[in-house]
């Protein structure tokens, strides 16, 4: 007797035929070698050592300095710095899921919100008026001076450091727009900060620009889109309607005007106004899935139980509506981080943060070659990445492409 074939799942056949596209692959170990470099920045260049043993006791300043706000002012870093400190956690709790058979999307789902529940409460000065006591400011120590001097003094030191040792924001007059060498691998800009260290870091704030900013449009572009396709009428007309006269809108310049209206902007400005004003294709895919899927017969069953209509539309149209979303996504991951580059480049993002728009734009002023081509191919490569992924996706959610 004929043994009967297994029977996939709609994912598994996804992630079958995704595996299938080579360079959909190759572009999704890409971005997760962006994220590794993200997460592992300090690791590479920071001007703190991993450990420091001068005869008074060994200490470990790197570890310390990753939440020490004097150093780290951002919170797209403490986000950062929070989750090297914590990988190890993770992974073995990733693992034991994994192990156990419960590592699903609602559990990995969980270990992202309790991340970012843990830094919801490290980044702020004050909770509601009360002083923060995981927000650290504490003096910097410059262990590359204190170890010179004691080497120059024959004073025993032990100390090791990173790859680089300097701080993205370090500026020094004298070391002014120099071109690259070995002490700076991709020169230096105006202000004689080392590129190489600030586009490192400034993979941060791309990744989590992109990120964050879909997962708002996203969301916004659900909920509207699954009322417009699951209720119809009335509430259809009005959200279709709102979502013409935005489309009628260029976003870009709806973008910059908005973010021109803030006086005191920051990465975060740049975020929501990025993801608030960029839900509209979403929600129209969304709505499209919806008509389709409300007819068919599971929809129906379930209406039939009697269940809620939130139950209905979040827990079983919802599902089965995701896959173009996914599409969309990838895609606008790549859109803004081109956006918000342009916002730095015409000097409307976040001045604190290391962003290759700002670099980009640094070498159009000063016509340097160094400071041109570097963020430039790094935005080319990561739009390139995501891109490519977003193809990969496309094709295997697609039936008629699956063999």
């Amino acid at each position: 007797m004929t043994p009967e074939p297994e029977r996939l799942s709609y994912w598994a056949l996804v992630r079958l035929q995704f595996g299938r596209n080579r360079p959909a692959v190759v572009g999704l170990w890409c971005g997760v070698g962006l994220f590794a470099l993200a997460i592992g920045a300090p690791l590479l260049a920071l001007d703190q050592p991993f450990l420091w043993n001068d005869g008074q006791g060994l200490r470990f300043p790197l570890l310390a300095a990753l939440f020490n706000r004097l150093l780290f002012e951002n919170g797209v870093d403490i986000f950062f710095n929070l989750l090297l400190v914590l990988a190890p956690v993770y992974a073995l709790a990733g693992w034991l899921l994994r192990r156990s058979g419960r590592l699903t999307l609602w559990t990995a789902s969980g270990l992202i919100g309790l991340h970012l529940a843990l830094t919801a409460l490290v980044v702020p000065q004050s909770w509601f008026g009360a002083p923060n006591p995981f927000h650290r400011e504490a003096p910097i120590v410059d262990y590359r001076v204190l170890e010179t001097q004691r080497l120059e003094a024959g004073e025993p030191v032990t100390a090791w450091f990173p790859a680089r040792r300097i701080h993205y924001r370090e500026t020094d007059p004298e070391r002014s727009v120099q071109a690259p060498g070995p002490q700076f691998l991709l020169g230096t800009d105006l202000e004689g900060r080392d590129v190489f260290v600030r586009m490192l870091y400034g993979t941060r704030i791309s990744l989590t620009i992109g990120v964050v900013a879909v997962a708002i449009y996203v969301w916004i572009g659900i909920v509207l889109g699954a009322l417009a396709g699951y209720f119809g009428g009335w509430v259809d007309v009005a959200i279709s309607r709102l979502i013409e006269v935005m489309i009628c809108i260029p976003s870009f310049f709806l973008i910059l005007t908005l973010v021109a209206l803030v006086q005191d902007r920051s990465i975060f400005h740049v975020m929501v106004i990025i993801g608030v004003t960029s839900w509209t294709g979403v929600a129209r895919l969304v709505r499209a899935e919806f008509l389709q899927q409300r007819e068919l017969e599971y929809a129906l069953a379930a209406r039939a139980l009697g269940l809620p209509r939130w139950r209905v539309i979040f827990r079983h149209i919802l599902p089965n509506a995701l896959g173009p979303v996914l599409v969309s996504a990838t895609f606008g991951v790549a859109s803004a981080i081109i956006t918000e580059s342009s916002l730095a480049f015409l000097g409307l993002g976040d001045l604190s943060v290391p962003s290759w728009g700002e670099t980009l734009n640094a070498g159009r002023l000063e016509m340097k070659p160094w400071l041109i081509f570097a963020p430039g191919l790094a935005i080319f490569f990561v739009v390139s990445v995501f891109n490519l992924v977003g193809e990969g996706l496309r094709d295997a959610l697609d039936p008629q492409m699956r063999t």
